[in-house]
Order: structure tokens, then C-alpha cells, then sequence
């Protein structure tokens, strides 16, 4: 699955973007006719809980979103898939429903 990476106010580094990559594609188990993936990486100002990941997932006729912040862009990207793979589900149970 291609993976764009978009970080704002601060660089990613080569580890955090590998990881994004490979929980990603843990997502094509799920559902293997995933076009492609945006993720938006943010600092935000306030409190301990400062780092928000959105994730955009484009599979055919649809666009799953999901965004989460937490502590670490790791916990946040953890939470983020895991939304994205029950979005999954239920788009499928939809599929086979019609």
C-alpha cells in the first residue's frame, strides 16, 4: 500500500515512518483492495497528550478516517489502525449484506 506521510511543525524521522508503514500494512490482511493511505503527523501545544496522528484510507467507493492523540505518535498510530481495521470490518459486513 503506498503510505504519504505528512508531518507538521516538526521532521519525522526514518523509524516513525517505518513503523506508520508497516502497521499500515498490516491493515491489507484485512482488506487487500486498499488504494492508498494519508497520514497527517501534528504537535500540538497543550498538555502531555501533545501528538495527534489522522490517518485517511482510500479503498474503492469509500474513504475511511480515523485521528487520535496521545502521548507517543507510536500509541496514537496503534489506535488509529486499530479504528481503521473495525471500519474495515463493518464496511465489509455492509458489502456482503447487499
Amino acid at each position: 500500500m503506498k503510505v504519504q506521510v505528512q508531518s507538521l511543525h516538526f521532521d519525522a524521522d526514518a523509524k516513525l515512518i517505518d513503523f506508520i508503514q508497516k502497521k499500515l500494512d498490516k491493515l491489507d490482511t484485512f482488506y487487500d483492495r486498499t488504494i492508498d493511505a494519508e497520514v497527517i503527523l501534528r504537535l500540538n501545544n497543550e498538555g502531555i497528550e501533545n501528538k495527534t496522528v489522522e490517518i485517511k484510507l482510500n479503498i474503492p467507493g469509500e474513504q475511511l478516517f480515523a485521528t487520535k492523540t496521545n502521548g507517543s505518535f507510536e500509541a496514537a498510530t496503534d489506535h488509529c489502525t486499530e479504528a481503521l481495521r473495525r471500519q474495515i470490518k463493518k464496511h465489509k459486513e455492509k458489502m456482503l449484506a447487499h
